[in-house]
Formats: structure tokens, sequence, C-alpha cells
């Protein structure tokens, strides 16, 4: 605050305002809010600011994107570290066999399988990705 840091006070208090709301909507099912869900908010959070970054960039608004972008990486340092591509690739090959999927009809069971090993540390998207290359071979 006292730097004068209105971006990143803001980023804060957007943070924090969305995690009270889940708190509140957690509480109606008395159940506390948990390390997961605190990652879940900001995970959502921080996919709003890419989809606002695209968004933006189509617009030709390169004042917004700016913004957003540097709430997206204030959000990504409260995120736990992100897994390589490697290291998914491998969670991927092992929720593969584990379950033993053969065809791309099984891809539910395995994202299961693989979003249970990976707990937030990597990209759905990626995750997608590689599970129907995986799938498709």
């Amino acid at each position: 605050m006292k730097a004068k840091d209105t971006a990143r006070l803001d980023a804060i208090r957007f943070l924090n305002a969305a995690l009270k709301q889940r708190e509140i909507e957690l509480r109606e099912g008395s159940k506390a809010l948990g390390d997961d869900d605190v990652i879940s908010v900001v995970q959502k959070l921080a996919k709003q600011r890419r989809d606002s970054i695209d968004s933006y960039k189509q617009g030709g608004r390169d004042d917004l994107v700016a913004k957003e972008e540097a709430e997206l990486k204030l959000l990504e340092g409260y995120l736990p570290q992100q897994l390589s591509e490697d290291e998914v690739k491998a969670i991927v090959s092992a929720a593969v066999a584990e379950v033993g999927a053969t065809s791309p009809k099984q891809m539910g069971a395995v994202m299961k399988a693989v979003q249970a090993k990976t707990q937030g540390r990597a990209d759905n998207k990626l995750v997608s990705s590689l599970v129907k290359a995986a799938l498709s071979s």
C-alpha cells in the first residue's frame, strides 16, 4: 500500500474478495475453506486473466493486456510450482497403463486419474492434449 502499487493492490483485493465469496459458499455446506479450495479459486482467477488477455489482444487493447498480465503474474505467484511437460507426459503414460485405456472413449477415466495425481499442478489444456495424443496412438 505504501508503495502505491495500485495494480498489485487491486489484484490482491480481488483475490481476497473471491476467497471470501468461496468461504461463504462453503460455509452453507458446513465445510471450511481448505488449501485445495484456495488453489482452485486462484486457478480460476488466473484462467479468467488468460481469457481476458486473449480478448484484449484481439481487440487491440494493449493497455488492458499489460494490466491483466501483471495481475496474472501476481496470481501465478500464489499457485504451486507447475509440472513440466515431460513430467505430465510421464504421469499421463502411467495413468493410461493404470486405467488400461486403449481408445479415446476412455479419456474421462484417464483424465480423472491424471488430475488426482497432478492436484492442480498441471494445466488442464496440456493434460487434455497429452491424453488425446496418448490414446490416439
